[in-house]
């Protein structure tokens, strides 16, 4: 397998946060290069050298960087995308300006070509008992009887190749009441809720932080002929926009949430007031080493946890809301 340097800017403050972004995404493998590890070295009396070794002369005076390593495939787009939703998110938290310009870089490969060529990686996929997604590019077979998902991500996360979308959309179909309305927080290219209308959903929202994945989504639910009166996509952050909260209301039927853990530890105490008492949660995008603390976290919230779905390292559950 290929893989792609992602090298992430960053200062020493921000090494944790940018690295528990990563973890979070079960991004497992980076290495960090800082400048204080050299300042560390310089004031460390105890020993005596007599040569420094390039690679740590290379240290002095460099900017602060986090390099990730992604699979070249549509999966690692996938992930690159979730990368910069997460450090567009951790800017916006750094009031103080302390992880410094949270910006990226790909070192052996070009975005526009990488992005270009996710084409070759996407193929039709069959996901539950009902849906098969696919690209518009791609042809399906005479007869086919799954429900048609055509999704085209762009620049926007949420392929279906990921586990975390896998999962999750399972999980949609099953508890999923026809005519229902759904709520799709961090929506991305808007896979989960435009395959909850196909599965019968009555109408649903679509929210996400970046604007740019609202407008995908939006263009994505027009592709699959989704009447606007049952699809509305709208940006902002739930979790410190109060306005927000309001404009989208409660009553939903089914919450969906495809975040990473952190963001859904943030969000838990909204939860219970977008759903009707006894709606449906159905969250994923958890790392298997934080299960516990994401479920626990939902459940003190007056949540009854209904079943757990685990693929590779990747964990989805469904809840239902207190009465």
């Amino acid at each position: 397998m290929n893989w792609v340097e992602v090298d992430i800017f960053t200062t020493s403050e921000g090494i944790e946060p940018v690295t528990g972004c990563l973890l979070g995404l079960g991004i497992n493998g980076f290495v960090i290069k800082d400048a204080a590890d050299f300042e560390e070295f310089l004031n460390d009396k105890s020993v005596n050298w007599d040569y420094i070794d390039d690679d740590l002369m290379g240290l002095k005076n460099c900017e602060t960087t986090v390099t990730a390593y992604l699979p070249e495939n549509a999966q690692g787009l996938d992930y690159l995308e979730a990368v910069k939703a997460e450090l567009k998110a951790l800017k916006q938290r750094d009031a103080e300006d302390q992880f410094g310009r949270l910006e990226y870089e790909l070192k052996n490969v070009r975005e526009e070509d990488w992005a270009n060529n996710w084409k070759q990686y996407f193929k039709p996929l069959e996901i539950g008992d009902k849906l098969l997604i696919k690209p518009s590019w791609e042809e399906v077979s005479e007869g086919e009887t799954r429900k048609i998902l055509e999704i085209d991500p762009a620049s926007s996360f949420g392929t279906g190749q990921h586990n975390t979308t896998q999962l999750c959309l399972e999980l949609v179909e099953k508890y999923l009441k026809d005519g229902g309305r759904v709520l799709d927080l961090g929506c991305g290219s808007g896979i989960l809720s435009i395959g909850a209308v196909l599965l019968g959903a009555g109408d649903c929202v679509a929210v996400d932080i970046d604007a740019n994945s609202v407008k995908i989504a939006g263009e994505n639910a027009e592709k699959n002929h989704i009447p606007a009166e049952k699809y509305r996509a709208v940006c902002g952050n739930v979790i410190d926009d109060t306005e927000l909260v309001k404009e989208i209301g409660g009553g939903y039927d089914l919450l969906c949430a495809n975040i990473v853990a952190d963001v859904l530890i943030g969000m838990s105490g909204l939860f219970a007031g977008f759903l009707k008492p006894g709606g449906r949660l159905i969250v994923s995008g958890i790392i298997d080493m934080r299960k516990d603390e994401v479920l626990d976290k939902i459940k003190e919230q007056g949540f009854e946890l209904n079943e757990i779905r685990e693929k590779e390292d990747w964990v989805a559950a469904s809840f239902t809301a207190p009465q």
